[in-house]
């Protein structure tokens, strides 16, 4: 694998073009909202591991405004991907100062669970990566094997600063989705209560998520791209029927992406990126993951805003 490094044309300045740029696979890929699906999809196969959703409860994440944790969680990922330097560094050691305060004894297996561990970061992060490829498979297609390669060495780039070093990742593609299914294949994952209140959680969303009427789309593209034995494991019937609705969904939606307002068909972060690489002094940090508007430029308002801070 070749050594990846930071594209970013001007450190901790308007147009810092962060840890990737706009001409990264990264930038190209999770700028799409019909990929940040699967986000979703990954915190489905998150759940399923016993030990990683154990320090999710640990957060209190399912007891206490769950939905507002989650997209919490989600502004920092995109904050690392689409964020000055300034701000990715500041999102990645937030993420690993709240990860550094989980860990103890799942209740289910009695085995001990560390947020930190590699081998549980491996799995959130190889899920992540895999579940954005298959959305983009699915609902874009403009990936050849060399771009999904370039993604997949990109994001090892991203996730170094939280304790997972590249030379601790499946090298390829190919690597990483045959790790995957040795982890399903050795029994770990399961359905516990918390996996069922992630999964619920999903099916039926609270009343303040944005774009909530288009969420039972959301929710039967997560769960019904899910690999066979996760799809079993939360008791999700995919007959033929369900097959071929989900290859006509994805159909149009390679179809129909072209034609969408960049509102609709860009995710916040990467608007407000855009925005900042035109001159506004925009903070990727300051944005939520939806937009009723592209972030316009404020070439009068001060400068030197567009880095350093980390989200609240």
């Amino acid at each position: 694998m070749k050594e990846q490094k930071p594209a970013a044309a001007e450190r901790g300045g308007a147009a810092d073009s962060g840890l990737f740029g706009p001409n990264s696979a990264s930038w190209r890929v999770l700028r799409e909202s019909s990929v940040m699906v699967g986000g979703v999809r990954a915190l489905l196969m998150h759940a399923a591991h016993p030990l990683v959703v154990a320090g999710a409860r640990q957060t209190g994440m399912y007891e206490h405004d769950p939905w507002r944790r989650l997209e919490r969680t989600l502004r920092l990922t995109f904050t690392v991907v689409f964020g000055t330097t300034a701000e990715a560094q500041a999102a990645s050691r937030r993420i690993d100062d709240v990860h550094r305060g989980i860990k103890g004894i799942d209740p289910v297996t009695r085995l001990p669970y560390d947020a930190r561990d590699p081998a549980l970061l491996l799995w959130v992060h190889a899920c992540l990566v895999a579940s954005f490829l298959e959305l983009e498979r699915r609902t874009l297609g403009r990936l050849d094997d060399a771009g999904r390669q370039r993604f997949h060495e990109e994001q090892m780039v991203g996730v170094a600063p939280l304790g997972l070093p590249p030379e601790g990742i499946p090298p390829t593609v190919a690597a990483l989705d045959a790790y995957l299914q040795q982890v399903i294949a050795s029994g770990i994952l399961r359905r516990t209560d918390s996996a069922a209140q992630v999964a619920a959680l999903i099916r039926s969303p609270p009343r303040q998520v944005p774009r909530r009427r288009l969420w039972r789309l959301v929710s039967f593209l997560a769960f019904h791209t899910l690999p066979p034995e996760l799809r079993d494991l939360y008791e999700v019937r995919h007959r033929w029927r369900h097959e071929l609705a989900l290859r006509m969904i994805c159909g149009l939606m390679r179809l129909d992406r072209p034609l969408l307002s960049p509102r609709w068909r860009f995710i916040a972060p990467a608007l407000a990126a855009e925005a900042r690489l035109r001159g506004g002094p925009v903070q990727v940090s300051e944005v939520g993951l939806f937009a009723e508007s592209p972030p316009r430029p404020e070439p009068s308002a001060p400068q030197g805003r567009g880095s350093g801070s980390s989200p609240g």
